[in-house]
This record gives structure tokens, C-alpha cells and sequence, in this order.
């Protein structure tokens, strides 16, 4: 319903809220709240929040900034039905501009406000389902240009989402919408006394540039030290203005945080001077942005310097070139190419059709991108050997290598470095294109950016394929395939520095049915800590194969890097799994936990006994912890770059882990290794992942054991309980080359070798594995010539003969001698084990 002029008398003046000024054409000052500096370098000099009201069908103001709303004729209730802007725009659901408006329009029955003329922005908040409000906002008679008018769009959505929250509570809303929206949007504000550079900024300022609270002494010169020096003179020029300057200003810039990151920064301020056209204040506000590409020159050169110095690949410099070039000059085609030995590489084209380019490129196309000789390209030679940007208009005749891609004209740019010439750079129009003056200048200073950047990217990518070499010949190229489990891995580098670093991982098959499953960092990324790594892993793979038991395979590890006087440490999670039983054991050196994975679907840390860092003590020890693993489990090894970063606590990265461990589908290890590593961006550290699927044996083994009595008629003793083993497992076929293999290796280990002798009969399919350990560590020796006269020597020979494979391993405190006979007549797939089967003879 309308209203008389009355109702404006209920409004709430800035000064009683505590919101605004009391002047609303003077500056805002030191005193003045955030929303009304922001606000004001927005083009709005005032601003009101309406909500609907639950009692009536008007809008009602809730918070207000700036000058008195009643200035721009806006009250405190309109009709959600009348023609007020803040009505239309919320039943339209769109924003509305009206620039300039008749004041008498803009609410019902109210006087015409003392500004004659006035500007009026409608922001509606929310969607067309739930509309929660609308935002008006008032200038002068010249409106809100377009950046003013994003930002304000911007604004507007934030003050939104303040309103669903606040909504959403239960509770009644705050009365500073405004003022909470600037803080969520981080937009900083400052006011600046140019002769004394005293600085008053906020919170939000402060946060940004990355100063303490505690840390910051009111001086403009704390907030300049953090800009980077290239920005540093554009960024004096506006904070120290000259005599008589004054208007708006607009400015990007960069810090460099404590932490090292660069942040990229919006400035926008405007001079308040006084009766002697003095700066006496500089008013401003600051907010996150992107890069920003302007209209003009000096502004594409900015944006141009800053994408290059974060360009670090070859090419991502030439996508940088591409997008400066295409868009700016209006060109059809854009080819950016490395010059290597007398030959044009090509890195990007856009468009990246080959129909788009010269026939004579195709036949050289090499996977991706043309590869051309410059001896078919005499134009180009030309130009890259004078080093001069060449401009050729439309109608030029070139060469067949050239032909087609510029008939409207044609810009060649060589890209000078350290005195010779790096690349070049080909632009293209088909229409007829008329080279300005400031073109050339603008070519040229690009030209010479980008030569510097294809330089230094060319060298990071010599440096990054020469890490990536070493690091994967430090790595394992192919895992084992394991019976009764699949096992995948993963490693990515920090994408900082050298990509190259400390982590590593390893699958170790100890022998048919024990493997050793590895995980380790080494401090640091550097060629140093991946050299470590590689001896870390080479140690710890000999130890394994050796035989010794987990806490002895770590122990060794850790006394040889402690001898090698290193200032780095290593830390190491080692686990053997018996594949037969799904037995673990682990051994952990100052490493994070494994994480176990259910069939059922939940995920847990494995609680394994923890031990020194390896390189700290000579002494450390290192407990085993025994772990039982059931079929359809998954046990994952990580590395703390997974689970650990600046900005997440390891407790909060073994969560995240274990519920997408949790809800991983099991059937697909890989997506599962996948899943885990997700989007890491820009990791800070080495991510390495190892991880088992255990699905079991399809085929248990049947074993049985005899300890070796050093007797005279020992071999007897170890044929009779062969016999009956045999007999007990109803292969008797295999009866008689099975008790020539136990009787020649029983016979080698009690004449050659002193100890315990014990025979080990294992059965697994259509195979009787007969292994005889000893404490010797030497392998028997075959003799080199075996004649009639020879009264031994013939022994292994005949082993070898009747076996279908033949070895020794070393275990721990000797050796183990196997042979596997084939029993005739015997399917792989028909054993299993029967009741009390695999309990054999423990003698």
C-alpha cells in the first residue's frame, strides 16, 4: 500500500545505528564502518536492506550505510506491490539500474529529496524460489559503471547468503547484514594520511597482506614492504598522491606472503584534499582478484609480466602468449614455437586444427604438433636472424610453409634471449588487418617478455624430465603379480622446486607365498634426499631377501644410515604378509599408520607399535606388531604428503583417508589408489601409496615339518616321515623322485654344514615342494666335472633332473634348498585341505 511522506521520519539515520556519517558528502574517515568505505568506492553513496515484512505486504529496511537514505528517496517501508525499485526489482527477480531517476519515482508519496538528481541501483536477493530481500543502492547522476556494477551484483549475493544463514538459524537477524557481508567477501579498507603516512586499516586489510594484528604499527611503509618490488612504484604513485589529484583509482598488485604464497590484490581509492588542494586523506578499499587484463598497454604489459613469471612450462608460456595475442589483436591464428637446432617446435596453435595450417606442415605433424626445418621457412629465417618484429600486410606472397595463415597480414615475432633468439611467435588475420603504431610497440614488448619466459621454461623442463628420470629409476618399474592378492602403487612429486624427493615404496616377493610390502620418506626434496632414497631402498630390499625377519630388515636399514653420517633421517613402514594364513607382520619407523579396509566397508588405523626415525639412534629398536588379514580386506601404505599439508592437520588427513578408503569400491584397487590421491592441486610434499588387496589363496597349501635328527640313520628317519606324509596326503605317484630329492638334500646339509637341519614338505596343487634348511649361509656347490671315477658329486645333478625348479634362498641364520616335484597325474584345481591336513608332523 502507499505511504504518506511521513513514514520517512521512521528510517533510521546513519548516525543513531551507528552505521554512517554525518556528513553525507564528506569522505569517510578512520571512524567510518567498513560497509560505508567499501560501499562508497563501489559508487554508492548510500544503501538500504529491504526485507519482506511477515505482518504486511511491504518491504521494511533492516540496515542501512552510507548518507541518509531519505537523500535518495528511499523509505523506511514501500509496497511490495507499487513501483518503488527496491518492489520492482524484487518481483522481477533482476537487478535494475535507473540512471538518472526522477526522485518522485522511487517511493510512493515521498517529497522529492533534496539531491535533484539521482542514480538508483535494485539488487534482488535470492532465487526466484525464495526471494529474501533487495538491495538499493544510490549515486550521483552518473551512475555505477559496469566494474562498480559486478561488484555490486557480487555484494548482493553475499548479502544473501548472510540473510539464508541468519534465517535459517531460528533466531532473529543481526542488524549488520552489510557490514557482515564486506567481511565474508574479505574486502579490505583503509584510510591513509598522505603527509604523515599513518595508516588506519582493518582486519580484513591486514589479513590479506599477510600482517599480525600484533605485528602491524599503523605505518603505510609495513603494508608497502609486502608488495612486490615490480609493483612497488604504481602502488607509491597512488598512496602518495600530488597536489591537486583527485578522483577515482584503480590498481592491481602483489604481495608475497609470510608463507610464501603471492596474492593478487585489487586497490581501489579515491583523494580527499582540502581548501589548498592538499591530499589530506586517501580512502580505499582492497579485495582479492584475478590477474586483471585492461584496455590499455600499460595494463596487458602488467597482466602479460605477471602470467609469465607463473608460467613455469614451456607450454604454459605459450598458452599465456596465445591468450595476451588473440584476443587483443583480434587475430585469426596464433602459433607459438621453440627454436632447437635449425628446427621449428611447435608448442601451441590455436586454432589447433591442422586444417587450419599450411598442407606443408602436415606431413611433418609429430604426434600433437608440427615439427618444420627452417630451410622451408626463408621468411621466418630471415626474421629470426635479423631478430626484428616483421609485419606484412594483406596480400604479401610467402613461401608454401607459410601460405594461408595471415592473408589479411602477418606478424612475426622473433622472442629474443640472452643474445640469440629463443622462438617465435606467428599472428595471423584473414580479413585485411592496418598495423597501428602502438601494435609494434606492444609485439615487441611481448616478443622480449616471452623470449625470457621461454627460456627459463625450457630450462625448468630440461631440469623437471631429468628428475623425473632419476626418480623413476630409483622407483620400482613393475610390481610382482602375487597369488591370492593384487597390489597397486602410486607416487607423485611435490610440485614445487626439483620435482624430485624422498619418498619410495617397494613389493619385495620373499618367496612363493611371503612378500614384503615397503613404504618410506626420506627428509627433504632434493637430489640428495632422492639419492638416500635410493639407498634406503636397495638396503632394505637386500636385508629382505636375505631372509632376516621384519624387526631385523629395519634394524639394518637404520644402523646403515646412521653410518653414513647424513644429516637426513628416513622414516619406514615395512610389512610382511604370509599370502597362505593372511599373517602381518609390521614394523613401523617413525612413519604414519597403515590404514586397513573392511569387506563389511568401515576403515581403521592399524595400531602398530611405532619405533625411532631411521639415521636417529645406532640402538633404536624396533618391535613387531602382528596383524591378521581376511580375504576381501585392503591394507593401504601411505606416505604423510597424502595425509599431511600446511593446511590440514594429520588427524584430520588419516579421516579423510579412512572414509574414502571406506566407501572405495574394493573391486578396483587402482580407482581406489585413485580416489586416495584425489586433487592434490599444489602439493607441498611427495604423496607415495602402496596398496594390497588380499583375496587369499584360491589353493591352500598342505605343510608338514621334521626336524632332522643328527643321527646315523637320520636320512632314514627323514625318508620314512616323507613316505607317510605322502601317503597321508594320497600322492603316492610322487613317491619315488620325492624321496631321492629329500634323501640328496638331507644327506648335503648334515655332511657339509654344522646345526639344526629341518625338512619342510609342502603340497600345493599337482606340486610337492621339498625345502631343507640349514645354518650355513654358502649355497651348495655343483661340482665342475663329474667322470666315471667320481665317487659323489652326482647329488644336485639328480635333483635338478627330477625337479621341475631348483633353488636356494637365503633365511634367516642360513639357507633353505628347495626342489618342486610334479605329482603325475594330478589337476592343479582338485587339491584343498583337508581335516587336519596342514597340521603335519611337528617333531
Amino acid at each position: 500500500m502507499p505511504h504518506d511522506a511521513s513514514a520517512g521520519a521512521g528510517l533510521p539515520q546513519p548516525e543513531a545505528a551507528g552505521t554512517g556519517v554525518s556528513d553525507p558528502g564528506a569522505p569517510p574517515g578512520p571512524e567510518t564502518p567498513v560497509s560505508v568505505r567499501a560501499l562508497a568506492f563501489a559508487g554508492a553513496a548510500s544503501a538500504v536492506l529491504y526485507v519482506p515484512d511477515a505482518g504486511s505486504d511491504d518491504l521494511r529496511s533492516v540496515d542501512t550505510a552510507g548518507c541518509a537514505p531519505a537523500e535518495y528517496g528511499l523509505l523506511e517501508r514501500v509496497a511490495l506491490s507499487g513501483g518503488s525499485p527496491a518492489a520492482r526489482a524484487f518481483r522481477a527477480c533482476r537487478p535494475l539500474w535507473l540512471t538518472p531517476v526522477a526522485p518522485g519515482s522511487c517511493a510512493e508519496g515521498s517529497p522529492a529529496p533534496p539531491r535533484a538528481r539521482t542514480s538508483l541501483g535494485a539488487l534482488p536477493l535470492g532465487a526466484e524460489g525464495r526471494r529474501l530481500g533487495c538491495l538499493v543502492v544510490g549515486a550521483g547522476e552518473n551512475g555505477f559503471e559496469a566494474e562498480q556494477r559486478h561488484f555490486l551484483e557480487r555484494y548482493a549475493d553475499t548479502v544473501a547468503d548472510v540473510l539464508a544463514g541468519e534465517t535459517g538459524a531460528g533466531g532473529g537477524p543481526p542488524p549488520a547484514h552489510l557490514s557482515a557481508a564486506l567481511r565474508r567477501m574479505r574486502v579490505g579498507s583503509f584510510v591513509l594520511v598522505p603527509e604523515t603516512g599513518v595508516l588506519d586499516a582493518d582486519e580484513t586489510l591486514r589479513e590479506l597482506v599477510g600482517i599480525e594484528p600484533d605485528d602491524f604499527d599503523g605505518k603505510a611503509d609495513s603494508v608497502l614492504a609486502r608488495a612486490l618490488p615490480e609493483d612497488l612504484p604504481a602502488l607509491m604513485s597512488v598512496l602518495e598522491p600530488s597536489n591537486g589529484a583527485s578522483g577515482r583509482r584503480r590498481l592491481d598488485f602483489r604481495v608475497r606472503c609470510p608463507t610464501g604464497e603471492m596474492r593478487w590484490l585489487s586497490l581501489s581509492c579515491r583523494v580527499a584534499a582540502g581548501a589548498d588542494d592538499r591530499p589530506e586523506q586517501v580512502l580505499g578499499v582492497v579485495e582479492t582478484t584475478a590477474p586483471h587484463r585492461g584496455d590499455d598497454d600499460v595494463s596487458r604489459i602488467q597482466w602479460l609480466t605477471v602470467m609469465l613469471d607463473e608460467a613455469t612450462t614451456v607450454r604454459d608460456v605459450s598458452q599465456v602468449m596465445v591468450t595476451a595475442l588473440l584476443e587483443c589483436l583480434g587475430a585469426d591464428r596464433v602459433a607459438v614455437a621453440e627454436l632447437q637446432h635449425e628446427r621449428l617446435q611447435v608448442t601451441l596453435l590455436d586454432p589447433p586444427q591442422r586444417a587450419a595450417w599450411p598442407r606443408t606442415w602436415r606431413p611433418q605433424w609429430r604426434s600433437e604438433w608440427p615439427d618444420a626445418p627452417l630451410t622451408a621457412l626463408p621468411t621466418l629465417r630471415r626474421a629470426l636472424r635479423d631478430g626484428r618484429t616483421g609485419l606484412w600486410p594483406a596480400g604479401t606472397a610467402f613461401e608454401p610453409g607459410l601460405d594461408g595463415i595471415g592473408p589479411g597480414g602477418l606478424a612475426v615475432l622473433p622472442l629474443p634471449a640472452r643474445g640469440g633468439v629463443a622462438g617465435v611467435c606467428l599472428i595471423g588475420w584473414d580479413r585485411p588487418h592496418e598495423f597501428a603504431p602502438r601494435e609494434r610497440s606492444l609485439l615487441t614488448a611481448t616478443a622480449s617478455l616471452a623470449g625470457q619466459a621461454l627460456t627459463r621454461a625450457h630450462a625448468h623442463d630440461a631440469e623437471q624430465e631429468l628428475a623425473t628420470m632419476l626418480q623413476r629409476s630409483l622407483l620400482p618399474r613393475r610390481l610382482p603379480e602375487l597369488p591370492g592378492g593384487t597390489v597397486v602403487a602410486r607416487y607423485l612429486p611435490a610440485r614445487r622446486g626439483l620435482q624430485v624427493g624422498g619418498d619410495w615404496y617397494d613389493v619385495i616377493a620373499l618367496s612363493e607365498d611371503r612378500v614384503a610390502l615397503v613404504i618410506g620418506d626420506v627428509q627433504g626434496h632434493s637430489a640428495a634426499a632422492a639419492t638416500i632414497m635410493g639407498q634406503m631402498r636397495t638396503a632394505v630390499r637386500a636385508y629382505a631377501v636375505e631372509g632376516h625377519p621384519p624387526d631385523v630388515v629395519v634394524s639394518h636399514a637404520n644402523r646403515l644410515l646412521v653410518g653414513m653420517e647424513t644429516d637426513l633421517f628416513a622414516t619406514c613402514c615395512y610389512a610382511e604378509l604370509d599370502m597362505d594364513e593372511g599373517d602381518v607382520l609390521f614394523v613401523r619407523a617413525g612413519h604414519v599408520a597403515p590404514l586397513l579396509r573392511h569387506p563389511g566397508g568401515s576403515a581403521e588405523e592399524v595400531q602398530v607399535e611405532g619405533g625411532l626415525p631411521l639415521g636417529i639412534s645406532m640402538d633404536a629398536d624396533f618391535p613387531m606388531t602382528a596383524v591378521a588379514l581376511a580375504p576381501g580386506m585392503m591394507l593401504a601404505l601411505v606416505t604423510d604428503g597424502l595425509v599431511e599439508a600446511a593446511d590440514l592437520s594429520l588427524d584430520e588427513g588419516m579421516r579423510r583417508a579412512r572414509a574414502i578408503l571406506a566407501t572405495a569400491d574394493p573391486a578396483d584397487p587402482g580407482r581406489v589408489a585413485d580416489d586416495l590421491l584425489g586433487d592434490h592441486g599444489r602439493r607441498e610434499d611427495d604423496v607415495a601409496l602402496l596398496l594390497l588387496r588380499y583375496d587369499g589363496m584360491k589353493t591352500r597349501p598342505v605343510r608338514s615339518g621334521w626336524e632332522v635328527w643328527r643321527l646315523p640313520d637320520a636320512v632314514m628317519h627323514a625318508r620314512r616321515f616323507t613316505a607317510r606324509t605322502l601317503r597321508r596326503w594320497k600322492v603316492e605317484e610322487a613317491t619315488d623322485p620325492v624321496l631321492l630329492v629329500v634323501s640328496e638334500l638331507v644327506t648335503n646339509a648334515l655332511v657339509h654344514t654344522q646345526g639344526p637341519v629341518r625338512l619342510e614338505l609342502v603340497l600345493r596343487g599337482d606340486r610337492v615342494r621339498v625345502c631343507v634348511s640349514d645354518s650355513s649361509p654358502r649355497a651348495p656347490a655343483k661340482p665342475v666335472i663329474v667322470d666315471w671315477e667320481s665317487t659323489g658329486g652326482r647329488g644336485l645333478l639328480l635333483v635338478e633332473a627330477v625337479s621341475e625348479s631348483f633353488g636356494t634362498m637365503p633365511v634367516a641364520g642360513g639357507k633353505q634348498v628347495c626342489g618342486e616335484i610334479a605329482v603325475p597325474g594330478r589337476e592343479a584345481a582338485s587339491v584343498g585341505a583337508g581335516p587336519g591336513a596342514g597340521d603335519g608332523d611337528r617333531s
